[in-house]
């Protein structure tokens, strides 16, 4: 792989995390193991059959808790802490250790790709979670199932109109959080104001019989 294609693959591996991370290691490892890429830097360990077998189960099991209203939030709360380091990692090893450098810019760039995708789906996830029926959830997952697929692809197969479509779904993504914050804002302050409303009236009501 030359640089243009390193560098895309690296942005796609942080991008993705904060989406897909188990995915993103299975994914990849799985690409390695069949021969389909010679994985570049220190990716080549996700193609270890160890971690190609506990990535699945993960793999498995995130697939399935990120359709279920409700769970599918507590999920990312657990995972916010891993998808963002590990993203970052994933976008170093691309790398590696023989170019430190270069690794540590991928780092940096694959963690805050990592952050940017991650808060941009916790909060369309809680906004989402607002609307009791369910199919908008099982929607909102399988897009990024396809995402997280389609940026590794796009990455290995046409690095630069990857890197040209990242640029514009970062964008989109920091005004999605930008818009899902205020929407979520003001519907705590609505439920405030409700609950608030409803308090008093049973103060009063409570209060009524004893004049």
């Amino acid at each position: 792989m030359d640089m243009t294609s390193l560098i895309a693959l690296a942005a796609a591996l942080g991008w993705a995390s904060g989406l897909r991370l188990y995915a993103v290691v299975f994914i990849v490892g799985l690409i390695g193991y069949l021969e389909w890429v010679t994985l570049p830097g220190a990716l080549s360990v996700l193609q270890s059959p160890v971690v190609l077998f506990f990535s699945g189960i993960l793999l498995f099991a995130e697939f399935f808790a990120d359709k279920i209203p409700g769970l599918d939030s507590v999920w990312d709360l657990l995972q916010s802490v891993i998808r963002v380091p590990a993203g970052a990692a994933l976008a170093a090893s691309v790398f590696g250790a023989d170019h430190a450098s270069m690794a540590l810019v991928a780092a940096l760039m694959g963690g805050t790709l990592a952050a940017t995708s991650q808060v941009a789906k916790t909060t369309a996830r809680a906004a989402i979670n607002t609307s009791p029926e369910p199919l908008s959830n099982v929607g909102a997952s399988l897009v990024e199932d396809g995402a997280t697929v389609g940026a590794i692809w796009l990455a290995l197969v046409h690095p630069l109109a990857f890197g040209i479509l990242l640029v514009m779904v970062v964008l989109g993504m920091w005004l999605l959080t930008w818009v899902m914050f205020r929407f979520l804002r003001a519907a705590w302050q609505r439920l405030r104001r409700l609950f608030g409303a409803s308090g008093h009236t049973a103060t009063v009501a409570a209060a009524e019989p004893g004049d």
